[in-house]
């Protein structure tokens, strides 16, 4: 088995298509800006986030129509030097919820919402895990 992707299900898929794109600088698979699906992989990896219009995904599972409430997903994105690369976004329009903090003594985190609400959080290990 391998994890091919995490899937977003959003309504607003343009706005969230240029923050991974735009502001987290992922890049693409093929230009999909108008949906209804788009996939990000990020460099030296397989697996990737995936967005899809939740109206798009409602035609397969009807209860998807309704909107939903509170956190849906926490996206972690591991990186190798977060103060930069908090900077780096920051410049093309992210707004940091938090951090970057010290988590534990082996990791820093910062957390930031995508257009949609969903929870991104990137982590840079200071120490290798094992």
């Amino acid at each position: 088995m391998e994890l091919a992707q995490v899937r977003l299900l959003v309504a607003d898929f343009r706005g969230c298509y240029r923050f991974y794109r735009d502001v987290l600088g992922l890049k693409p698979q093929f230009d999909a800006e108008d949906g209804p699906y788009a996939k990000f992989t990020p460099d030296g990896g397989s697996a990737g986030i995936a967005l899809q219009e939740r109206r798009h995904m409602a035609q397969v599972l009807a209860e998807l129509a309704d909107e939903p409430t509170g956190y849906r997903s926490l996206v972690v994105l591991r990186v190798d030097d977060i103060d930069r690369y908090c900077d780096e976004i920051t410049a093309r329009g992210a707004e940091l919820a938090h951090g970057p903090a010290p988590m534990t003594d082996r990791m820093r985190v910062a957390h930031l919402k995508d257009p949609e609400g969903n929870l991104v959080e990137l982590q840079e290990w200071l120490v290798p895990r094992e």
